[in-house]
């Protein structure tokens, strides 16, 4: 196969799988996803937790191999794929072409060293700069994102700076190398809806003013709504709807999406409707279900889903694919029906998205 990309793809997923052995079986953790990323665009990931979406992001980086994982698939960036690089190449990638926010801040930034000396640590380990220059560059990244008297701070250690300030300290670490790509695992999961705020504002300038692009991996469409200009939607380690932001609100093809925007709170909606939650568990990536995974919780769901495995298929629109059993027609008047009863137009007035932003898809006969 050619390592070529197309002119403008920083990043290529192609058939990615990633299994764990363990005492109970084989954890199919990643199951054959594919996407790619353009130089300073921004896809989000969405999913339950147990989707396979951090998976996939740590193996982006090399950080599964460690852990007795089988890897298959390529990772293409700038031309070379990562699965395949050495664990030196991977090093110089990691922390400098690409980037991670990782999901927990606290746990990320070690408790026994300030502020400054990590960010101070992370820039030299790449770049051949003093450490007074590095400290002032941490001083001026800590500026960057937010931090009020950065030069006090950067003397500090974390458990002085409150839970949107030590996110904002890792998005500056990770911004410390200037890296191609920004990898964000729910940066906002633990904060107020105040401070996550401002750290969705916060990722988008920096990624308009220092043209990186971002990966960002959520459970929350609303928080995607905001920053993402395409979607992937992930169940049971696979991707079962794909499409750019505007057309996955505005005409969403999967049931497992339908329940993710009837989830969605909003301030502006109609009062008085409840949120609906999808019904029963994700699934062990073990013992998956047979045909369709998704089939046991889908209202829409058919005695013959259980056999039949749904390929991810052009759904009828431009770059949108889904991954379901039910026809055009029968999606297209299931979703109807959805929207007259208010909860998914709820979720569309919280992401933003304009009654008329995108037409319907016609359906043949």
């Amino acid at each position: 196969m050619s390592s070529e990309q197309p002119a403008g793809t920083l990043l290529s997923v192609e058939n990615l799988s990633v299994q764990f052995p363990t005492p109970d079986g084989i954890v199919h953790a990643v199951d054959g996803i594919s996407y790619s990323l353009d130089a300073g665009g921004t896809l989000g990931i969405v999913g339950e937790s147990g989707s396979g979406k951090t998976v996939a992001a740590l193996t982006l980086i090399g950080l599964t191999r460690t852990q007795g994982a089988t890897v298959t698939g390529r990772i293409m960036f700038n031309g070379r794929d990562l699965l395949t690089a050495s664990k030196t190449e991977l090093r110089h990638v990691r922390g400098d072409d690409i980037a991670m926010i990782f999901q927990d801040p606290l746990s990320s930034l070690h408790p026994q060293f300030r502020v400054g000396s990590q960010l101070i640590e992370a820039m030299r380990i790449h770049r051949p700069i003093t450490k007074s220059a590095a400290r002032a560059r941490a001083t001026e990244l800590l500026d960057l994102v937010g931090i009020p008297d950065p030069k006090r701070r950067v003397d500090q250690y974390p458990h002085e700076f409150s839970g949107g300030m030590r996110q904002r300290a890792m998005i500056a670490m990770a911004l410390s190398n200037e890296p191609k790509i920004l990898v964000a695992d729910e940066p906002t999961t633990a904060l107020d809806v105040t401070v996550q705020a401002q750290i969705l504002a916060l990722l988008e300038r920096l990624r308009s003013e220092l043209g990186m692009a971002i990966i960002m991996i959520t459970h929350d469409l609303g928080v995607v709504a905001q920053i993402a200009d395409h979607i992937a939607v992930m169940y049971a380690g696979r991707i079962v709807e794909a499409a750019d932001a505007r057309r996955l609100f505005s005409a969403p093809q999967h049931p497992y999406t339908w329940g993710l925007l009837r989830s969605i709170p909003s301030l502006e909606g109609p009062r008085g409707v409840e949120l609906v939650p999808i019904p029963g568990r994700p699934p062990s990536l073990i013992r998956r279900p047979s045909g369709c995974h998704f089939h046991p919780r889908c209202a829409y769901a058919l005695p013959s889903h259980a056999a039949i495995d749904p390929p991810l298929v052009d759904a009828g629109a431009p770059g949108h694919m889904v991954a379901c059993l039910l026809d055009a027609a029968q999606r297209e008047a299931a979703w109807a029906e959805l929207r007259a009863g208010g909860a998914p137009e709820q979720a569309r007035i919280a992401a933003g998205i304009e009654d008329d932003a995108v037409e319907p898809t016609e359906v043949a006969g």
